[in-house]
């Protein structure tokens, strides 16, 4: 399938040329709407539920504490990516965009309108818990329909960067939660803001899901699923029985999601260390005003939501691999500088670290989207890219914040949680070598299956496998 045929006919479905500008703006609203709500909650664990809801001697165990519920909140995100993954490729990608919208907005707003621990004692807490749950569950869902709708819609040439703009809603909707954060703590007394401020933020999340509906709702389903599912119901008619989509991700394509998830790995490491742990790095460490870590990550974020889609059009020239390789490489060097420069206490320097290592997260970030929707074949696509994305949050984003504030407390040192920072880069620049390269795949058609080995012949040396490394790379059939 061409670009031309994916982005000018109309009457089978497919976008005019307009349309996927108009999906992509959808997919970016909505998305930048989930996270606002999700980073909303590590935000106020960072700063104010370790007091509000778990309220101890020492802040910094309240808010280990904080940030142990906050990876509840990952720990749902895969069952939350294997049932949207199951019915979005069975229904469609829609619907269930739909679904994790309303799922996240409701959860978020009914936050900001629980009673405190000194209110209800220890249910306080338990109905924070249950709502980080259905968070979590909600985002599990979001991700993998909200790139697959823009990837499917959008052509072969130019899917990194239009699948980069979902991506780029990560750093809006924390540049939106910090933003609005740091705006009631900078107009608003600390007690004002501990008492009824913190409160504001959730509950405008309401606003919000009604203006991401409204958009998101006025979107068509993927063109691309839309031609799978006919043929799958055209073999259902001859008796061809499916099995379900989580199965045959797990019996055809076990490797690519070991792959998608190192390649996340150490992007979602990085993301929570380099934002939440910063928060509780500054206040609690440094004993800086909490407005300094706040705009800093404000500054940074702004940068890097204008840069996630360059990224992913680099990725179109010179492929995911290189692009990632970028971002992995450099945030296993740029942790320990991060860290010399948080330490020197200036905002301006502060705010240059988080952003030149929000840079290199980008340059894992941008092509993510496209890179591991490649990886999959359309009658499983949203079941697999969820959960080997998914997956990945468990052990990388889940555990960041709370692996680091437990390193902090033992040794009173950034040095520790400056290797782990490291080491989770590494984890994705290892993957990312090792994995095919995906670029210019046509996602209509299914991934080219593993050539058979060629057998050498006389006097033709290397030039002879070089035909075989070529097609395995490109995972794809030829153009």
């Amino acid at each position: 399938m061409t670009d031309d045929a994916r982005t000018t006919a109309a009457p089978d479905g497919r976008q005019t040329s307009g349309g996927i500008t108009r999906i992509v703006g959808a997919s970016l609203i909505g998305a930048t709407i989930e996270w606002y709500d999700f980073f909303l909650y590590g935000t106020a664990a960072a700063l104010v539920f370790n007091t509000v809801f778990f309220p101890t001697d020492d802040p910094l165990v309240g808010t280990l504490i904080a940030f142990v519920t906050y990876a509840i909140g990952f720990a749902a995100r895969p069952l939350g990516g294997l049932v949207f993954g199951h019915y979005g490729d069975r229904i469609g990608r829609k619907k269930l965009l739909v679904l994790s919208l309303l799922l996240m907005g409701g959860s978020t707003f009914a936050m900001g309108l629980l009673p405190t621990y000194d209110s209800i004692g220890v249910a306080a807490p338990i109905l924070l818990t249950v709502l980080r749950l259905v968070q979590g569950f909600a985002l599990g869902g979001e991700w993998g329909g909200a790139v697959l709708i823009v990837s499917e819609h959008g052509g072969d040439r130019h899917r990194g960067f239009w699948a980069s703009w979902p991506q780029a809603g990560v750093p809006c909707g924390n540049l939106l939660a910090t933003g609005v954060l740091a705006l009631l703590a900078s107009v608003q007394s600390d007690a004002a803001f501990q008492s009824w401020g913190w409160r504001v933020p959730f509950l405008l999340s309401g606003v919000l899901v009604a203006i991401g509906l409204w958009i998101r709702v006025s979107v068509s389903e993927s063109p691309v699923f839309l031609e799978a599912r006919a043929k799958a119901e055209a073999a259902a008619a001859r008796g061809v029985k499916r099995q379900a989509p989580v199965v045959e991700v797990f019996r055809r394509n076990r490797r690519e999601v070991l792959g998608a998830m190192g390649v996340r790995f150490g992007e979602n490491v990085s993301y929570y260390i380099l934002t939440s742990f910063l928060l509780v790095y500054v206040t609690n460490h440094l004993d800086l005003p909490k407005s300094t870590a706040l705009n800093a990550v404000l500054i940074a974020s702004a940068l890097h939501f204008l840069t996630i889609p360059l990224w992913g059009a680099l990725s179109d020239r010179w492929g995911r691999r290189p692009v990632t390789l970028i971002g992995s490489v450099g945030m296993a060097g740029w942790a320990f500088a991060f860290f010399t420069l948080v330490d020197t206490g200036s905002f301006l320097v502060i705010t240059l670290a988080v952003t030149v290592g929000l840079l290199f997260h980008g340059a894992m970030l941008g092509p993510q989207a496209a890179f591991i929707s490649e990886m999959f074949d359309t009658e499983i696509r949203y079941s697999g890219a969820s959960m080997g994305s998914q997956l990945a949050t468990i052990v990388a984003g889940a555990l960041a914040p709370i692996i680091a504030v437990e390193l902090l407390k033992d040794y009173d040192s950034a040095g520790p949680v400056a290797l782990y920072l490291s080491a989770a880069a590494i984890v994705t620049t290892l993957t990312t070598v090792v994995v095919r390269e995906t670029r210019g795949r046509d996602l209509s058609r299914p991934a080219a299956p593993e050539p058979a080995p060629v057998p050498a012949r006389a006097g033709a040396g290397d030039a002879s496998a070089g035909p075989v490394r070529e097609a395995r790379g490109a995972g794809t059939d030829p153009k």
